[in-house]
C-alpha cells in the first residue's frame, strides 16, 4: 500500500517535531549504506537527527560534552550518472549550555558496480573527506574509504560496510587508518514495515587493533517505513555492547527522514 503524499508529509513533520522536542544527540550520521546510488538527474535530501541520552557530560580530549546534545545533519546527494553520485553534509549541534553551532562539512563521491556486470551482490565504493571544528571532534579533518556490499534475499536484506577512517589533522593525525566495520540485517515484515538490526564498530588501527575493552561496539534495533520510492524513513535506538562504548558514546536515539527530487 502506498500512502498519499499529504499523509507522508504529515508523518515526517510529526516525527521531526518529536525528535526536536527530545533534543537529539552524539554522532552526526549513523547509517549503514546500501550499494545503490541516487538515480541520474535526481537529488536526495536527508535530515539525520541523533540524540545522546547518557554520553560524556564533561569535556574530553578537548571535545565538548555530548550528553543531551542535539546533532542535526543535512545530507544532499545528487546522481550524476547511472553509477555515480556525490553527497554533501552539513553538521550542526545544539545543547542548552552550548547553544546552536555549525560543526563542519563533508563531501562524499561514490561509484557503484553497474548492473551490466551482473555481480551476485550489489557493490559500491565511497570516499568521504571533510572538516570539523576542534571543540566538536578530536580531528579537524579526516578521510573515510567505505566499500559497500549488500544483498536482497526475499524479505531479508544484508549490508556490510568495512570502512577505513583516518584523521588527517588533529589529535589522531599520523595514527594511520582505523577499521570501522558496519553491518545491517533487516526483514520486511509487511510492504510498509521493515525491522532491522544495525551494528557499528571501531576496532582500532588496521595494523594494531585495540584491546577488546577499548574497542567500540554499538547495536541499533531499527525500523524502516517504506512509504514509496520518493521517501526514506529510519528510526533506531542504539546502545554500547561494552563499557568503552557506553562511556564514549552512550545510548543514542536516531532518525533519518529523506525525500527524493527530480532536478
Amino acid at each position: 500500500m502506498i500512502y498519499p503524499v499529504s499523509f507522508r508529509i504529515l508523518l515526517a513533520t510529526v516525527l521531526l517535531t518529536f525528535v526536536t522536542l527530545v533534543r537529539a544527540q552524539d554522532n552526526y550520521e549513523i547509517q549503514v549504506y546500501g550499494s545503490d546510488t541516487v538515480k541520474k538527474g535526481h537529488t536526495m535530501v536527508e535530515l539525520h537527527s541523533n540524540y545522546n541520552l547518557n554520553g560524556p557530560s564533561t569535556t574530553t580530549n578537548g571535545v565538548l560534552p555530548t550528553k543531551n546534545a542535539l546533532h542535526e545533519t543535512v545530507e544532499i546527494t545528487h546522481g550524476w550518472t547511472d553509477t555515480f553520485e556525490t553527497g554533501f553534509y552539513i553538521f550542526t549541534s545544539y545543547r542548552n549550555d552550548q547553544g546552536f553551532n555549525y560543526v563542519g562539512s563533508h563531501i562524499r563521491p561514490r561509484w557503484r558496480v553497474p548492473d551490466s556486470w551482473k555481480w551476485p551482490v550489489g557493490a559500491s565504493l565511497s570516499f568521504e573527506y571533510g572538516f570539523e571544528k576542534r571543540q566538536f571532534a578530536e580531528d579537524t579533518s579526516d578521510l573515510e574509504i567505505r566499500p559497500i556490499v549488500d544483498k536482497q534475499l526475499g524479505r531479508w536484506y544484508l549490508a556490510f560496510n568495512p570502512a577505513l577512517e583516518r584523521g588527517l589533522t588533529g589529535l589522531n593525525a599520523g595514527s594511520g587508518f582505523t577499521f570501522s566495520p558496519n553491518f545491517m540485517v533487516s526483514y520486511d515484515v509487511t510492504r510498509v514495515i521493515t525491522l532491522g538490526l544495525e551494528y557499528y564498530g571501531s576496532v582500532g588501527p588496521v595494523t594494531n587493533w585495540d584491546s577488546p575493552t577499548n574497542q567500540t561496539n554499538q547495536l541499533f534495533p531499527s525500523i524502516d517505513l517504506n512509504l514509496g520510492d520518493e521517501w526514506e524513513f529510519n528510526f533506531g535506538i542504539g546502545f554500547g555492547l561494552n563499557d568503552s562504548s557506553q562511556t564514549s558514546q552512550g545510548t543514542i536515539v536516531k532518525m533519518i527522514v529523506g525525500r527524493r527530487f527530480s532536478f
